[in-house]
């Protein structure tokens, strides 16, 4: 376990089969349903896969809690418009377009938003209701969630932040989560995955937040194989941290809000849902620094392939093609000679959805901006912008320490995602000249080049 200064207690460890109690002997001994449990508490699993998956692949906890989950009123219609999308087939709610697409930092709220009131699909594939594919989405809050929890029926969440710069310096802002597993401090330059169905309650200590979801609708994100790496690098399973039993017993009006086949609804109860006193398996939701991501690359030529950056992957039924990938791009020594070192022109036969949390990204001289985003789509090419591959073209090679003070990240998908009518025409934030960055890009063909060089 690890105490951090301004920050809860943790279990360590990647899909761990964990145990917690926030009162000695909470968990029951020896079977998981005894006739009276400990405490006098209630016996509930939470299944995150079929009880047919195979060992390796089922994930399941037991929770002991004060009142059983079932005891809420029905769930109606949630009262206030949203902005999200369950259905990425339906034209009704996406634009189709192959078009480079890049967005400005999306806006903070000006009314009391809190997290969930704040969301917005950007861009996705498939349907919620086949449990396929994934979306990207888009929060922004700036009060927090009280007395109120919220889950997610339709996929996982993998949620990140980025650093909101104000005059004199930027936002240090973090997430405070509660959660039916405990609490989960979420600060700068760390990511939250809380899986589907889960119970979650955002607070904002320092302020307003904004940041970027990968929701996954079939699928759990898993840690990516490592293959001729061999056994360390990338992100190691010991850095992930998954919170402890900490659990509250209040009777007091209480609202669910679900988020189920794209829409929102609601229910009522007269208790919290944080009532889970202790639990057990290998379900739980979690957080990790970024910072920690151990980066390999090519010490000698070439730009290797983004894969090698990828903290964690969905999988499909396909091996080697995921759902969507989280890759990012941090702090990293550039060394290859004779290469030309930025990201090379591609047209890929996946798509690229890529967000800025802090910093400047190596790739783009401008235009990209921390709370902004960009979706390069499947077959539509792209690549560094002409004042970047200009000055990549003539720089001196030695070893250079790059993307400092940055963190730029890509949810990359087999999948071919369509962006929102809300991202396209109401949020405003469209580049429209975005494909200007390459207009400078002019020939430089010498048919005499090999003359030139004798």
């Amino acid at each position: 376990m690890t105490d951090i200064k301004n920050d809860y207690t943790y279990q360590s460890g990647f899909d761990n089969h964990f145990s917690s109690e926030a009162l000695p002997d909470a968990l029951p001994k020896g079977q998981n349903t005894p006739q009276v449990c400990p405490y006098g508490l209630y016996a509930e699993q939470l299944s995150g896969t079929a009880f047919t998956v195979d060992r390796k692949h089922n994930q399941r906890t037991w929770l002991y809690r004060i009142r059983p989950s079932v005891c809420h009123t029905p769930f109606q219609p949630f009262q206030k418009k949203s902005k999200l999308v369950g259905n990425y087939t339906d034209e009704a709610n996406v634009s189709v377009t192959p078009n480079q697409l890049r967005w400005s930092p999306f806006d903070l709220p000006t009314e009391p938003t809190n997290f969930v009131e704040g969301l917005h699909s950007i861009a996705g594939a498939g349907d919620v209701g086949v449990k396929h594919g994934m979306g990207v989405l888009f929060y922004a809050a700036n009060k927090d969630m009280v007395d109120t929890a919220f889950y997610n029926a339709d996929g996982d969440f993998l949620i990140g932040r980025d650093l909101i710069h104000r005059y004199p310096l930027p936002q240090q802002g973090r997430l405070d989560i509660t959660t039916e597993f405990g609490k989960i401090m979420v600060h700068p330059n760390e990511i939250c995955v809380i899986q589907r169905g889960i119970r979650f309650s955002v607070a904002l200590p320092d302020g307003p937040s904004r940041g970027y979801i990968c929701e996954v609708f079939n699928g759990t994100w898993s840690l990516p194989d490592l293959g001729p790496i061999g056994a360390n690098g990338l992100a190691n399973p010991r850095d992930f941290q998954t919170p402890i039993a900490a659990f509250v017993n209040e009777e007091k009006s209480f609202r669910i809000i679900n988020k189920y086949g794209g829409r929102l609804f609601s229910a009522q109860q007269n208790h919290t849902v944080f009532d889970v006193v202790a639990w057990h398996g290998n379900y739980a939701p979690f957080k990790y620094n970024l910072a920690l991501f151990n980066t390999v690359n090519s010490v000698s030529f070439d730009h290797i392939d983004p894969s090698i950056f990828t903290v964690l992957t969905c999988k499909s039924e396909k091996p080697g093609v995921a759902i969507a990938d989280f890759v990012i791009f941090p702090p990293r020594w550039s060394v290859q000679e004779h290469t030309f070192r930025p990201p090379y022109f591609h047209r890929n036969c996946m798509s690229e959805f890529m967000g800025l949390i802090h910093g400047s990204y190596e790739a783009k001289q401008g235009g990209f901006l921390p709370g902004g985003a960009s979706l390069h789509s499947m077959m539509t090419p792209h690549g560094p912008d002409a004042p970047t591959f200009e000055k990549a073209s003539k720089d001196e090679l030695k070893p250079m320490y790059i993307a400092k003070g940055t963190q730029a990240f890509m949810f990359e998908s087999s999948m071919q995602l369509q962006p929102t009518h809300w991202a396209i025409e109401e949020s405003g934030k469209v580049q429209h000249d975005y494909f200007q960055a390459w207009q400078g890009l002019k020939s430089n063909f010498d048919p005499n080049w090999k003359l030139s060089q004798n």
